[in-house]
């Protein structure tokens, strides 16, 4: 049988053009500021992943069932009910910064919240570089 394709992978589509069609416009303009704060922490330009996910660097990843893949070692998406933000491989070892972060909601890898109004964006930098870290341990990560 063959291996499934990840659907999530690196696209040639521009983040400006993205950002750009975000609706409504206070989403968009708070899709802009969380772009410029994963630049500023990540040191890194932003690459489109799949349609609607701006990635930040990228790591190649194995697990123990053979499923192999790469992926962006971070970023965000503003999606229509709420802010996605990928921290990978998740949040396991983080709850001193959630407490702190504000209103939010996590998956497994992923932390939502509405609004940025919601949360305090120095922790949220916090975070990024923390799950950066994290992630370096256990996969080697690229800059984009």
């Amino acid at each position: 049988m063959a291996k499934a394709e990840n659907k999530t992978r690196p696209t040639e589509a521009t983040v400006e053009d993205f950002l750009a069609g975000v609706e409504p416009e206070k989403k968009r303009e708070e899709a802009k500021i969380l772009d410029q704060l994963f630049r500023k922490v990540t040191g890194w330009q932003p690459v489109m992943w799949g349609p609607a996910i701006v990635g930040y660097g990228s790591y190649h990843y194995k697990y123990a069932s053979g499923r192999e893949g790469d992926m962006c070692a971070t970023g965000f998406s503003p999606r229509k009910a709420q802010h996605s933000v990928y921290i990978l491989p998740g949040y396991a070892d983080f709850q001193h910064y959630l407490d702190r972060l504000g209103k939010h909601s996590t998956g497994k890898s992923c932390l939502y919240f509405k609004k940025l109004e919601d949360i305090d964006l120095d922790v949220l930098a916090e975070l990024i570089e923390a799950g950066l870290e994290d992630l370096g341990q256990k996969y080697p990560v690229q800059g984009s």
